[in-house]
């Protein structure tokens, strides 16, 4: 659960005030953890390095995200770290540490950052994060040569500089220029208003064709059901069991009940699909049609 963000955090404060640990001591708390669980070697490298998931948190502020939140995201970034690093590969903790908390943060800023999921790839996350600094960049350089990027031109060059496809600079571009907006705003300050809501276009079938619909299907049934009445009973209890229940009867089921082989079955299918077209061509052209 997130911190409330309008009540003071101590952590920060208490986070400064923690021990520094030299690599020897580093060390042997990794190796407590790492082989004997020990929880309070675990309490001590968090606390130690807090100060460090603190100070990277900060530099996602601009981002709108409440400082707390950050914070918070940052200490589960460090449990990670925490619980996965290997003292025996000869790497400060943290060294390795920056890396999760880093993931963690950015993970917690691409998911707030709007309702609509903002991206999942590696080439996402580098335009989530980079895009606007290499776009001021390259804004610079083209003016000071005397010459302006159009929208395109920008795109192409950002793809390029990140090395990430052109569509996802122009997908990525599209999320970061626009923000979530309610259906249920009013689309002017006027008192009667409309929501946006009600300028959404309603998709689902309208009453006339509801009831068109209806009675073609009412059309249909009745001229199946005299189609039907063409066939013989051993035909009507092959169409029923192959075409009209789910799950459908196979073949040779149907050659046990009836004590005939499946391909006799199959034969006698296919001729009760012949007499029912030229059934239902008999009573309706526009069924015909269809049967062709």
């Amino acid at each position: 659960m997130a911190l409330d963000d309008s009540s003071p955090n101590p952590l920060p404060k208490k986070a400064m005030s923690a021990e520094l640990l030299d690599a020897e001591t580093e060390l042997k708390l990794a190796y407590a953890w790492r082989d004997d669980r020990d929880v309070e070697a675990l309490h001590r490298l968090i606390n130690a390095y807090m100060r460090l998931a603190i100070s990277m948190a900060a530099k996602f502020k601009r981002y709108g995200a409440p400082m707390n939140d950050l914070i918070q995201e940052a200490g589960l970034g460090l449990m990670k770290a925490a619980d996965k690093f290997d003292p025996d590969r000869g790497v400060r903790f943290s060294t390795y540490a920056v890396w999760w908390i880093k993931a963690s943060i950015q993970e917690y800023v691409m998911r707030n950052w709007s309702m609509v999921r903002t991206g999942s790839t590696s080439s996402q996350k580098s335009l989530f994060f980079n895009m606007r600094r290499i776009q001021a960049q390259l804004e610079r350089d083209a003016f000071a040569e005397g010459h302006k990027l159009d929208k395109h031109q920008l795109h192409e060059k950002i793809a390029t500089e990140i090395g990430v496809p052109l569509r996802d600079v122009q997908m990525m571009d599209g999320r970061l220029s626009g923000a979530d907006f309610s259906l249920n705003a009013v689309q002017s300050s006027d008192d009667e208003g409309r929501e946006w809501i009600e300028a959404l276009e309603d998709d689902r079938a309208q009453a006339a064709e509801l009831v068109e619909d209806s009675l073609d299907r009412q059309q249909l049934r009745k001229w199946l059901a005299t189609a039907m009445m063409s066939l013989n009973d051993r035909e009507r209890l092959i169409i029923r069991a192959r075409k009209l229940r789910e799950p459908a009867r196979t073949l040779e089921s149907l050659g046990q009940e009836l004590g005939l082989s499946k391909e006799r079955v199959r034969q006698l299918e296919a001729g009760a699909f012949v007499k029912m077209r030229k059934n239902l061509q008999s009573q309706s052209r526009e069924v015909a049609h269809l049967l062709v």
